[in-house]
């Protein structure tokens, strides 16, 4: 039984989506709005534009992200208890990565040689979701 994470942005899912397109190579590969679902009954005045459902892939991974409960008049609950990992086998795009995760985000602990793996390093992006990059040089030295 595959199990994909899904994401929600509070409103800001289409400026997530866009985010991780340039940070990640990211490619949303499906995205509904609120003004095309077909239960019109989750949409609110003011929130067709809004994402309804999207899928994106990092690398061979799926995550879907929506805006999905988001109310103008809630506080929207931050990210918190879980990080998302991305095992890298290349320190070039490690580094790429991590700072194009850190721009606007919080740097957790700096990307670096790490005693347990070759390059460790955990950034908190400007959405809230907390990234754990990791770079294994002992598996294959050439690929992303």
């Amino acid at each position: 039984m595959p199990i994909v994470t899904t994401l929600n942005f509070a409103g800001r899912t289409e400026e997530a989506l866009n985010y991780y397109q340039e940070a990640l190579d990211a490619e949303t590969v499906f995205l509904m709005r609120f003004r095309d679902s077909p239960d019109q009954s989750h949409t609110q005045p003011g929130m067709e534009d809004m994402i309804f459902h999207a899928t994106f892939r990092i690398d061979a991974t799926d995550f879907m992200a929506s805006d999905v409960g988001y109310s103008k008049e809630a506080n929207p609950t931050p990210f918190a208890g879980f990080s998302l990992a991305l095992r890298l086998k290349s320190v070039d795009r490690a580094k790429r990565v991590f700072e194009a995760l850190s721009r606007s985000g919080e740097v957790v602990i700096p990307l670096a040689k790490s005693a347990f793996t070759s390059w460790y390093g955990i950034v908190i992006d400007p959405f809230g979701v907390s990234w754990k990059i990791n770079v294994d040089q002992s598996s294959e030295p050439d690929g992303e």
